[in-house]
């Protein structure tokens, strides 16, 4: 492992909170405004920096920071970043940023708070990411549910915004047992072959496991990433919070998938055996949400709800990549789950800025906005067509690597892969032809405007991105998370 000189993750970790700390001690909305957009600015800055300062030649994690946090229980606050991990960093900073300027003027009270919420939110999600010690990741992954609870239910946009809160929470905490009973093993086991305990991920991946314990290990990791991810039959808060949350908030959950993140950085990895052997559980949990949430957006009529269940149905088939293990496979769902951050959740931030404009999503409420907003259909247009994979599109390499990688594993599920990104497609350009085009239904719709400067800055840098890492796929460095079985 390569040591840190400078502790630049624990900066990324904590700059967030004292943001938060800094709006919690002024009375000035506006102040409190600037001073998000200014932390989330250094934050991208920061994880840019450690991006690029990555050496992909040194073997093992980099950037390690280790602390005394728990002695007797031998757990440590360490950190640290590999190939796959730091790629996340500066998405989920850029998400951040975009969801702060798209908060701007769209939170009429308690806008302090809110801004705060998301600071600290954006903190223990990049703690996820970097966090080496199973105890710490279990810390910060429990606590991405306080501010995710409060920011739906006090912004929420659906009368049942309380009862989305509440659900997602039960979700979550249903999902944080099992991974909880994992890490309580993995230290176990530990404590059995060298006599102390750890959960230093490092650590347990060199620790042997007996066979019938690393099944245990690998079901409970699976079954706790499931629920997050989320995959068949645990989807259903996602639709909810798609139709009850704040659309910003919504754009996050669709755009971070911890749960796939999950499954690559740990369930795997974690158990070779165990994975290689039953890896056709994950897939066939993959190809069913798949299918099944792709069938179920043919049937929505309304923006958000059809765009969480396309969340979903491409979560399916990032979860069939992970569990082929081949290399193509492996590396089209890391590069699908950066396209989420720049794909998915500009979807939902436009259904968003429509839900402003017209009070609803409904297909019913819409017809012939090409005409009245030709900017903004351009932009949906563009990413619609990046999340179904056209070429020149960042959706293009990503899609044809997870498929190939699928159908290099098994036929049967590399032909369900090409049927759920079919009917992906369809049930999207279907809704786009019946809101986008056509004649205007409704004389409110000739009054609205069309983009603002400021949804220009919020959907600019992700679609330059998206032509960008279409052109030049190779501009993103993917490696391996894992030693294919």
């Amino acid at each position: 492992m390569n040591v840190a000189t400078f502790p630049m993750l624990s900066l990324i970790l904590f700059l967030p909170f004292i943001g938060a700390l800094a709006i919690a001690v002024i009375n000035s909305v506006e102040a409190a405004k600037k001073i998000a957009l200014i932390t989330a600015i250094a934050e991208l800055i920061a994880t840019l920096i450690i991006t690029f300062s990555f050496d992909a030649e040194v073997a093992g994690f980099s950037q390690v920071e280790r602390y005394r946090w728990i002695p007797n229980l031998h757990a440590e606050f360490l950190l640290g970043v590999d190939g796959i991990s730091v790629l996340f960093l500066p998405a989920s900073a850029l998400l951040t940023l975009i969801t702060i300027i798209a908060s701007w003027n769209n939170v009429n009270h308690l806008s302090r708070l809110h801004f705060a919420l998301l600071l600290i939110l954006e903190s223990v999600t990049l703690g996820v990411f970097t966090a080496l010690d199973m105890l710490l990741f279990f810390l910060f992954w429990e606590a991405t549910l306080p501010p995710i609870f409060f920011l739906i239910g006090l912004w929420g946009i659906g009368a049942q915004r309380r009862s989305a809160a509440l659900k997602y929470t039960l979700f979550m905490l249903f999902g944080g047992v099992p991974l909880l009973f994992a890490i309580i093993v993995l230290a176990t086991n530990h404590a059995t072959q060298t006599g102390e305990l750890s959960f230093s991920f490092p650590e347990l991946l060199q620790t042997p496991m007996p066979d019938n314990l690393q099944l245990i290990v690998f079901l409970l990791l699976v079954l706790g990433f499931a629920v997050k991810a989320p995959l068949a039959p645990f989807h259903t808060w996602l639709p909810t919070i798609a139709m009850q949350a704040p659309t910003q908030l919504s754009a996050l959950l669709t755009g971070l998938k911890l749960g796939a993140f999950g499954l690559l950085r740990f369930a795997f990895p974690l158990a070779p055996q165990a994975a290689a052997h039953h890896a056709w559980i994950v897939a066939l949990l993959g190809a069913v949400t798949l299918v099944y949430a792709a069938l179920i957006a043919l049937k929505q009529t309304n923006l958000r709800e059809l765009l969480a269940y396309l969340s979903i149905s491409h979560v399916g088939l990032v979860v069939l990549g992970i569990a082929s293990l081949n290399e193509q496979s492996l590396q089209g769902a890391i590069f699908q789950l950066l396209n989420f951050s720049l794909i998915a959740s500009s979807l939902m931030l436009m259904a968003g800025f429509i839900q402003q404009r017209f009070g609803s999503t409904e297909l019913i409420h819409l017809g012939g906005l090409a005409k009245v907003m030709p900017k903004m259909t351009a932009f949906f247009f563009l990413f619609s067509l990046a999340s179904i994979g056209m070429p020149l599109t960042s959706g293009f390499p990503a899609e044809m690597l997870l498929i190939i990688g699928v159908f290099k594993n098994h036929l049967g599920l590399g032909i369900a892969a090409l049927c759920g990104a079919i009917l992906g497609a369809s049930a999207l350009l279907m809704f786009i032809r019946g809101a986008f085009w056509g004649e205007i239904t409704h004389e409110n719709i000739k009054q609205v405007s069309d983009l603002r400067l400021r949804e220009w800055l919020v959907l600019g840098v992700p679609i330059l991105l998206v032509i960008i890492f279409g052109l030049f796929p190779q501009m993103i460095p993917l490696h391996q998370p894992f030693h294919p079985h």
